[in-house]
């Protein structure tokens, strides 16, 4: 931090003296100085930190410390799987430095580095904090030093009857080399004395846990004693492997773990069939290059050393375990024990009267539903109610993900049926849902659905549904749009808005862009709608160009945006200049913020937050001032290069001014007054937990909304 500070004032200086000209005598914007922006990655990275201080947090009941434990190990997992593996290929291939300047190679040190402390603090919260708390509370996770002599017994039957079946060692020896190792599975590596049956002097051996074994024991009650007892399926392969090798003396078994890059690359310009080209892609997914490794802290160092070369990983990239290294696995537990008093209490999500006639009740005006607090089962029925009525002619939708069992899908099925032109966007790129979006493309064909693949070179990450209705003489469309995904299960645990409405204007920007996407048609004109990758990153510049422009003639200028990320170089750079005109700007950005706030001169004006709470804040929205007219825009895009630059999103203005007030009072001014679920972004690139001060009342955000919208 010392290091750095420094050169965040250096940059400040410069930003407010003469401008600085450089050996070819062009001039050099200071607003481009890496000093003043943060690292994506770390920045992502240190997220996690902020989700594992809840699973610290006594005020949040037991076992949902546990699930925010484990979102942090999920986290790390696919951080490793898409960002670092994004490090490794861009130094690899060699890409342009960020803003912040760091090479690929200066960032993977400092990755592994910040990774080590999370890992460290991972464990040491499981160890030392959450399990003895939840054994105190009646949910035991047993380690072998614990497990009794009937227990044992128990614990070995099961082995033989229900995992040492389905296991297939192997021994390493010139006629078994090293075997494939699955991405994130769980393994065994086995130290063996001793000859087998053919005469084989054994070294080591690899065992594999199959991914039909589940990685949690739940022992029976009248065996362990207690209603919620557990075993680590790691514990058990680890006491009881020597069964798997009679006649030799198992000298050690150590358990580890190897994450993959699980980005897939596919050259659409290359392929001639984007789903044959995935489908090729996924069936090697699992092992690919390897990012780390985890491994028990008991392993010897040879060992270490012979996996590390297996997997050409460096030394910085193992990660020595004191506990289960899936401990995500876990999370598995929330579920099986029904204790009430150790979760969040219950809500009922609001559902607005006259559902059971969608067409009726969006015609008498526009609708905002704000989920979790709102049920997503508005925009399930109007779906329903549009595969059923006669009188609809077409619908069009977006789908990036859909989660198991959409009854979304089930619906746009009956409705092709009934003979409605329906047109599904599939995105197939849809990171790990994939293989999911090929099945569901798949079935929609089948159903007569037109399907397309989205755009050649660009994933269509916008939300947008469409409904063609007749309606006497005329034809009305009714559109949903959203923050979020078509997912009901992420509309119970993510804050999203969506909203619902007829006017002529979106609705007719939503049909263009549908025609844009299917019929490969040019760019359009637009009237209500912004859109990546043609409008929305200059439509967002413009605006903070304005406030700009408000400040600098002394008129009051504001701009409030909530999102999940930000690390767009330009949208960055107009933020910095509105700031050093005088705009004061607040940032409430979940997780990755490249932006530096609070540098003298330069980001002095600007604010940044995050947001870590029961339910995952997910919901983009922009808020300009504009001199009392103010423009409010819900998004589908966070303010990132690829969202702005790469994708197709969406972004849609809010004109009711009664739903406007609603979504700047609900998302941005409430979130702005909290003090108990708030951290705050320093010049340092660090975050502080923000905590009532005084006579200050405490206010959480997302209890707010739970109180007022679901009480």
């Amino acid at each position: 931090m010392s290091a750095t500070r420094p050169r965040v004032q250096k940059a400040a200086k410069s930003a407010r003296g003469p401008e600085p000209v450089d050996a070819s005598n062009e001039p050099v914007d200071p607003l481009r100085d890496p000093a003043l922006y943060l690292n994506r990655e770390l920045s992502q990275l240190d997220f996690n930190f902020r989700v594992l201080a809840q699973a610290q947090d006594e005020s949040v009941p037991l076992l949902e410390r546990l699930k925010y434990l484990c979102i942090a190990c999920t986290n790390l997992d696919e951080f490793f799987e898409i960002r670092a593996a994004t490090m490794h290929h861009a130094q690899d291939f060699g890409v342009p430095l960020p803003p912040d300047g760091l090479t690929p190679a200066t960032v993977l040190k400092r990755i592994h580095e910040r990774t080590a402390q999370l890992v460290e603090a991972q464990y040491s919260c499981w160890n030392q904090v959450l399990r003895p708390a939840m054994s105190e509370a009646g949910v035991r996770v047993l380690g072998r030093e614990q497990w009794t002599a009937r227990q044992t017994r128990w614990l070995r039957a099961y082995f033989r009857d229900e995992v040492m079946p389905v296991l297939s060692p192997l021994g390493l020896d010139p006629a078994h080399p090293f075997p494939k190792i699955l991405n994130k599975s769980l393994n065994i590596v086995v130290v063996l004395k001793g000859k087998d049956a053919f005469g084989r002097v054994g070294n080591l051996a690899i065992v594999r846990a199959p991914r039909s074994l589940p990685r949690i024991i739940q022992l029976p009650e009248s065996i362990s004693g207690g209603e919620y007892d557990f075993v680590f399926l790691s514990s058990v392969l680890s006491e009881f492997v020597h069964e798997l090798f009679p006649g030799m003396d198992v000298k050690g078994a150590y358990q580890f773990r190897v994450t993959r890059n699980s980005e897939l690359i596919v050259d659409d310009e290359e392929v001639e069939n984007l789903a044959l080209a995935l489908r090729d892609e996924l069936a090697g997914r699992g092992y690919l290059r390897a990012m780390r490794l985890e491994i028990s802290a008991k392993c010897p160092k040879p060992i270490v050393r012979t996996l590390l070369q297996n997997f050409d990983l460096p030394e910085n990239a193992v990660y020595r375990i004191d506990g289960p290294v899936n401990l995500n696995r876990i999370s598995q537990i929330f579920d099986l024990v029904q204790r009430p008093d150790l979760k969040f209490p219950p809500f009922q999500q609001r559902l607005p009267k006259g559902t059971d006639a969608m067409f009726e009740l969006i015609a008498d005006g526009d609708i905002l539903l704000h989920h979790p607090f709102d049920s997503f089962a508005p925009v399930l029925e109007l779906i329903k109610q549009a595969a059923e009525d006669p009188n609809v002619l077409a619908i069009k939708q977006t789908l990036y993900r859909t989660g198991k069992d959409s009854g979304i899908v089930e619906h746009l099925i009956q409705a092709a049926r009934n003979g409605k032109d329906v047109t599904v966007v599939v995105e197939l790129r849809a990171r790990f849902d994939e293989e999911a979006n090929l099945g569901l493309a798949d079935r929609l064909q089948e159903a007569g659905v037109q399907v397309v693949y989205g755009v050649v070179g660009y994933k269509t990450h916008a939300k947008m549904l469409l409904v063609v209705r007749r309606e006497g003489r005329k034809l009305r469309r009714y559109v949903h749009l959203g923050t979020g995904n078509y997912h009901a299960g992420t509309a119970r645990v993510y804050t999203d808005f969506g909203l619902l409405t007829t006017d002529p204007d979106i609705a007719n920007d939503v049909h263009l862009l549908f025609q844009q996407m299917s019929g490969l048609a040019p760019a359009i004109g637009l009237k209500r709608l912004l859109q990546s990758p043609f409008t929305l990153h200059a439509g967002v510049i413009a605006r903070i160009e304005r406030e700009t422009a408000h400040a600098k003639a002394g008129r009051p200028a504001r701009i409030v945006a909530k999102m999940n990320a930000l690390n767009e170089p330009q949208v960055m750079r107009a933020l910095y200049v509105a700031s050093q005109a005088g705009v004061q700007i607040d940032l409430i950005i979940r997780g990755a913020c490249a932006l530096r706030p609070g540098v003298p001169g330069v980001s002095e004006n600007i604010r940044v937050r995050s947001i870590v709470g029961r339910f995952l804040e997910h919901h983009r929205v922009y808020w300009f001032a504009n001199d009392g007219e103010p423009d409010l825009f819900c998004a589908s895009a966070d303010w990132l290069e690829r969202n702005l630059l790469r994708r197709v999103e969406t972004g849609f203005p809010i004109l009711d001014p009664e739903i406007a007030v609603r979504v700047r009072s609900e998302s941005l001014d409430n979130y702005l007054a909290d003090n108990l679920n708030a951290w705050e972004l320093r010049e340092d690139g660090t975050y502080d937990k923000i905590v009532p001060d005084g006579d200050t009342m405490p206010h959480s955000a997302q209890g707010w909304l739970l109180a007022h919208l679901c009480g």
